[in-house]
């Protein structure tokens, strides 16, 4: 069984991944379909509002603080090479790296950007509305699989 520090971080590294998970969940099952549910114009507005206020500190200290935790615990198996559960937690922390942090990063931020870019009420908001809603929230699911399935191999590492 892991012990002493690596134990802590590893348990640090369980409760960060399944945060995140539990954000992109709560957007994946019910605040995506909220916005859809909105006139273009509301939704974008909203959806601009929403993602102003993600970059503050409460949510992006969990954010990237679960992506440089689960870097030092890669980086960590990597020297120590435990005796159990190396697999699990190599796993846990390229799942978050590349299927969580990774695509945050390149699929997400982007079309946010884009998003940001545009004036809710205009004729260009409300083409891209749609689309943005159904890209956004294809790789928001695949976040959200990537973040459990992340915090599950780090819980299968320390049994």
């Amino acid at each position: 069984m892991i012990d002493g520090p690596y134990f802590a971080l590893t348990v640090l590294g369980v409760l960060g991944t399944a945060l995140v998970a539990g954000v992109f969940c709560g957007f994946s099952t019910f605040v995506m379909r909220g916005l859809a549910a909105l006139a273009p114009a509301r939704g974008a507005a909203a959806m601009q509002a929403i993602n102003r206020a993600a970059v503050r500190p409460p949510f992006m200290i969990v954010l990237l603080g679960s992506a440089v935790l689960c870097a030092v615990i890669a980086v960590v198996t990597f020297v120590l090479w435990p005796d159990r559960g190396a697999v699990e937690l190599l796993l846990g922390s390229a799942l978050y790296l590349f299927g969580s942090f990774g695509l945050t990063v390149t699929a997400n931020v982007p079309r946010n950007d884009a998003l940001a870019r545009l004036e809710p009420c205009s004729a260009e908001a409300a083409a891209y509305w749609p689309v943005y809603l159904r890209e956004w929230t294809v790789w928001n699911h695949v976040r959200t699989v990537a973040s459990a399935g992340a915090a599950l191999s780090y819980v299968l590492a320390l049994t």
